[in-house]
């Protein structure tokens, strides 16, 4: 048995203006959801209510423009998946993944409008990435204590070989665009 006012926490409501005032309607969640899906419809110009005018939502559609840009990324880290495991070279997926992912935009099979704006944002979370794997390290402090000359023997020089490496392929880089540019006036 079921009073007026506790149907209401079972049921979705939608709200309605009625002399400057909201009034809550109760709703069976089937009429919520025709009316969310129809508002959607009508704000998106797809369905049947359109007449034929337009059947996709449109182009600039922000949350379907990211889903797909993420979706394209996401497929070629699961070729890459595939990849590892079929071939037997110690690679992670994750290399083999943004190989395909280079290649592709190298060959045009893939624009770089389709996959830039989840990269960049992706790149710009990069950081934030790390934090998991340094509280790992974090955890693990009391067992690295006995291995630290060997990790710091190991890391202070391929830092420097990093550094070195991405300076000079910056320097390369930026001197053959000043000799285009040169050539070209």
């Amino acid at each position: 048995m079921t009073t007026g006012a506790s149907r209401f926490l079972f049921y979705p409501v939608f709200p309605r203006i009625l002399n400057n005032s909201w009034q809550v309607l109760p709703l069976r969640p089937q009429c919520f959801w025709a009316i969310l899906l129809s508002q959607y419809r009508r704000r998106t110009g797809s369905g049947p209510c359109t007449r034929g005018r337009r059947l996709r939502p449109p182009k600039g559609d922000f949350v379907t423009k990211y889903l797909f840009q993420f979706a394209r990324i996401l497929a070629f880290c699961f070729l890459g998946e595939i990849l590892h495991a079929v071939l037997p070279l110690p690679i992670p997926a994750s290399v083999y993944g943004l190989i395909l992912l280079l290649l592709a935009l190298r060959l045009g099979i893939v624009k770089l409008e389709q996959v830039k704006e989840v990269g960049l944002f992706l790149t710009g979370i990069f950081p934030l990435l790390f934090v998991p794997a340094a509280a790992g390290v974090m955890e693990l402090w009391a067992e690295m204590g006995n291995m630290l000359l060997p990790i710091i023997i190991a890391i202070v020089p391929v830092t420097v070989l990093v550094l070195a490496s991405a300076g000079r392929t910056t320097q390369a880089l930026t001197s053959r665009r000043k000799n285009k540019e040169a050539a070209h006036d």
